[in-house]
């Protein structure tokens, strides 16, 4: 029970990678709160693990709906112990394709929020410490023509999460704030982001992206799962400002 009687607040909980954090979570102990903008998957996800999870609708790019869960959590269980920043959109487009709604739009979500969050937690956990994990992307590391506004918001997440350990750090505040970077994940939003493609264009990327991981298959959202549960636990307890790669070795070229 490696992170038994804690409390983690995931953001993105009802589906995909979110889903598998959520769940693995529950497994070694921890009570969940499975927070996303479908409050109806977010509850599906809660009754699957039972009486150790909760739903709860948040839109994450609202300063004020992260004001009011921290203060639920708080009411409801007295602590806040980890923090899962996993929310997150991808929508294609280049540089020279990407409209500025698109833009402001993933900057919204996949970074905003991020910050959000993270800033509202402090506030409950500098005293009773915690861990911040943040889903970043090997996106955020490397490029990808097709995925500009991407890119930025996932290369955003990872530089304000070295930020935001080294500022815990200089405070003294008993917190660590890590990053994940998964690869590519056999998830609903990699199938969305590929359906969005001409046909063409679909098929190239999917060939070039198989290619291109050395272990030859996606991963899985448990991999992730797995990764955020070791830095949530004390087996971590010397990392912060860290990047953990999951990629099936797709950016070691």
């Amino acid at each position: 029970m490696r992170v038994n009687n804690k409390v983690a607040l995931v953001t993105g909980g009802g589906s995909g990678i979110g889903e598998a954090i959520c769940m693995r979570l529950a497994e070694e102990g921890a009570k969940v709160v499975v927070a996303d903008i479908n409050e109806a998957n977010a509850k599906l996800v809660a009754n699957a693990i039972g009486a150790a999870a909760v739903a709860i609708h948040q839109d994450v790019t609202s300063e004020q709906r992260w004001q009011e869960v921290v203060a639920e959590i708080m009411e409801r269980f007295g602590r806040l112990d980890i923090l899962v920043n996993n929310a997150g959109i991808a929508i294609v487009g280049s540089v020279e394709d990407a409209s500025l709604a698109d833009w402001q739009a993933t900057q919204n979500v996949n970074l905003d929020a991020v910050f959000l969050g993270t800033r509202e937690v402090l506030k409950v956990m500098k005293n009773s410490g915690g861990s911040i994990i943040n889903i970043s992307s090997i996106e955020g590391i490397i490029g990808e023509p097709g995925l500009a506004a991407y890119n930025a918001s996932k290369g955003g997440v990872r530089i304000f999460t070295k930020s935001a350990a080294l500022h815990c750090a200089a405070e003294g505040y008993p917190i660590r704030v890590n990053s994940v970077h998964p690869g590519f994940i056999a998830t609903a939003m990699v199938t969305d982001a590929v359906g969005s493609m001409s046909e063409a264009d679909g098929v190239a990327f999917q060939e070039r992206i198989m290619a291109n991981i050395p272990m030859g298959h996606m991963g899985e959202p448990l991999d992730i799962a797995n990764g955020v549960l070791f830095l949530a636990s004390e087996e971590s307890r010397y990392m912060t400002g860290s990047e953990l790669v999951i990629d099936g070795g797709y950016i070691a070229r």
